[in-house]
């Protein structure tokens, strides 16, 4: 398969064939299961674990490929304790037991606590899990999954999906995430060498 099938295409040709590759995908279809049972308020699997999987289909690759561990984000603003986050990734923990890859679960509610300290700046008080994936460092790596209502896969995808099949690591530059867009492009790189990194 040509890797570039679906670059350059109308966004929603690019949604069904993001959401087709993901749900066929061994490690995330169990990921997104078990993560559906654990019934987070306001939850998303993000970043990596997906246009890590969608990169691994298109260059033919095995499942898990390059992946180092599943991103999994929640909001819950009705107590910002570190106790209250600590106790959910606990028994999140739990809960994932014997899947290849770690969990990692953070409440966004929280991330303006802490990221001063972490990262040296400010970030917002972010009022919901889908609004936290516009900050990321790379456009291309804002995208998020969940099951709806209905029981389908929704897409949170900010900046679109041309980046990711494009295989263009673009900057997002509304913060100064300078050194993990150069980091995480160089790291693509080396697992998949078709990727080009738009410099900051």
């Amino acid at each position: 398969m040509d890797h570039l099938a679906y670059s350059g295409l109308p966004f929603e040709p690019q949604r069904a064939a993001f959401l087709d590759i993901v749900a066929a995908d061994p490690l995330l279809c169990e990921t997104l299961a078990r993560v559906r049972d654990l019934a987070l308020p306001d939850w998303l699997v993000v970043s990596g674990a997906l246009y890590n999987s969608v990169w691994n289909h298109l260059t033919g690759k095995p499942s898990g490929y390059g992946i180092r561990d599943i991103d999994l984000f929640y909001f819950d603003d009705s107590d910002l304790s570190y106790d209250a986050e600590d106790a959910v990734i606990r028994r999140a923990a739990a809960h994932f037991e014997g899947l290849p890859l770690p969990v990692e679960v953070r409440n966004q509610a929280r991330v303006h606590l802490w990221y001063p300290q972490k990262f040296g700046q400010p970030c917002p008080r972010y009022a919901s899990a889908s609004e936290s994936v516009s900050y990321f460092a790379s456009k291309t790596h804002a995208v998020g999954v969940r099951y709806g209502g209905d029981g389908q896969l929704e897409l949170v995808a900010p900046f679109g999906l041309d980046d990711l099949f494009s295989f263009r690591i673009t900057p997002n530059r509304v913060m100064d995430n300078r050194r993990t867009h150069e980091t995480k492009g160089k790291r693509a790189k080396e697992n998949w060498p078709e990727i080009s990194v738009v410099p900051w």
